[in-house]
């Protein structure tokens, strides 16, 4: 008996190694090759209708082929966030012709009252990455100048910043804000203070993620809404999604950038209590609900876009297992209405916002669970993503937004981080490892490397 279990367990072993086999045949190097081909092909489809309709310009609006302007004056968001996408994907002509637009025409001495959130992630993180990247010392002359004149949003009784702040005068507006803004500064602030030796960036934002911190609830969860003069919540209403996500995702990756265990711990004292509070077991994965951030009671069943992020996160930060349930329910988002929607209910499972605007979060959450794992269905998956983009989202100039994910029916927007983000995780899925290595780099949150620091 002891024998034939033996020999039993023997050929259930040799038939896994055969299937595992057979499936990491199912999608060979050259398919791999083949999809990181069509995202080239994608950039420079982009790229050239960037250049031809709204160069010089924040965005293409690509069904009326006219330039899209943020706010008084352009700040060249869709060079500066493409630039290190270009560089990656090995397009040195595209690569070129933004790096000589950002160093010939990107001036902040302007009059533009900015939020300060999106212009640190897009513009202060593309000029520190372009600046690690090529070496080129104006890039870092110009982040300089840009967090320079993004400091006084910091000076709060709290340390928490207001949301935004005109670049000439300093005059701040917005008092109250979220956890997602103000934490979303650290990675940015502190690799600044680290490429410089100037210290008061890191102080600022690590003060104000900080306070966030220090402003939980008894249960470990951050509200929606915070007043960052007298540092009470305005709204309790927790969650992983807009507002909050990306400040849970900074804990983690400001502690493996900087090695400051503060960070650590407050990281995981919220996955902790994300962990219990938060996630909704269902037959088709691991979804994430809403509650109130003192009493953990359960308040929406609505999950989108923005909350597929958190299964690369789990993963990322050593539970594989999290993650592989979470990324279950976001390919089923995905797959479920042809084209992932900006937000639906999964218990009734249907869509409460039908739009799509090339969010990043489910590519990237499949390339962490890719390299992490190395099953050949995030692969699979990946590839469905990526070509229900191109094939539903391109037209003659560049790729257009969704206004309905279940119609297809476009919308007029091509925003920066569909360069700086949505291609660069869908090359990078099928990409060698070389081409990213997360023992050198991390990600910020719209995508943009950071040097790893050398620290004990």
């Amino acid at each position: 008996m002891v024998k034939f279990k033996f020999i039993f367990a023997l050929s259930m072993l040799c038939f896994s190694i055969i299937v595992k086999a057979q499936d990491a045949a199912l999608f060979s190097d050259s398919m791999k090759k083949d999809m990181c081909d069509q995202v080239k092909n994608a950039a420079q489809h982009a790229w050239k209708g960037y250049k031809l309709y709204a160069w010089g310009a924040d965005d293409l609006k690509p069904l009326t082929k006219e330039a899209k302007i943020w706010y008084k004056k352009s700040m060249l968001m869709t060079p500066v966030d493409a630039f290190d996408t270009f560089t990656l994907l090995g397009l040195n002509a595209e690569a070129h012709e933004a790096k000589q637009l950002i160093l010939t025409q990107l001036n902040f001495n302007i009059d533009n009252d900015v939020q300060v959130f999106e212009i640190t992630i897009r513009l202060l993180a593309g000029l520190i990455t372009a600046y690690e990247l090529d070496g080129t010392k104006k890039f870092i002359t110009l982040a300089i100048d840009l967090a320079d004149r993004l400091m006084p949003a910091f000076n709060t009784p709290t340390g928490m910043p207001y949301r935004y702040v005109h670049l000439q005068t300093g005059k701040t507006r917005d008092h109250i804000n979220n956890p997602a803004e103000i934490g979303t500064l650290m990675l940015e602030f502190g690799k600044l203070s680290k490429i410089t030796g100037n210290k008061k960036y890191y102080a600022a934002a690590k003060k104000a993620i900080m306070q966030v911190y220090k402003s939980r609830s008894v249960i470990d969860l951050v509200g929606e809404q915070i007043d960052v003069k007298t540092g009470k919540w305005v709204n309790t209403r927790s969650h992983i999604g807009a507002y909050i996500d990306s400040y849970y995702e900074y804990l983690y990756k400001s502690w493996l950038l900087f090695g400051d265990n503060d960070f650590k711990i407050a990281f995981e004292n919220h996955n902790q209590a994300i962990k219990k509070n938060l996630i909704s077991k269902t037959d088709h994965g691991w979804f994430m609900h809403q509650v109130d951030m003192n009493t953990g009671k359960e308040i929406g069943t609505t999950y989108g876009a923005l909350e597929a992020f958190y299964a690369g996160l789990c993963a990322f930060s050593g539970d594989i297992e999290t993650g592989r349930k979470i990324q279950e329910a976001n390919y089923y988002m995905w797959t479920r209405f042809n084209i992932e929607p900006e937000e639906f209910n999964f218990k009734t499972d249907s869509v409460s916002n039908a739009s799509y605007v090339f969010r990043p979060e489910n590519l990237e959450s499949c390339f962490y669970m890719y390299r992490l794992t190395r099953q050949v269905n995030y692969l699979w998956q990946g590839k469905v993503m990526v070509e229900s983009i191109l094939d539903h989202c391109k037209n003659e100039v560049g790729f257009a937004a969704l206004k309905d994910v279940q119609t297809f029916e476009k919308a007029n927007s091509m925003e920066s981080f569909f360069f700086g983000e949505t291609l660069k995780y869908a090359y990078l899925i099928f990409a060698p490892d070389k081409t990213l290595d997360f023992n050198q780099y991390v990600l910020t949150t719209e995508a943009h490397p950071f040097k790893m620091e050398r620290h004990n």
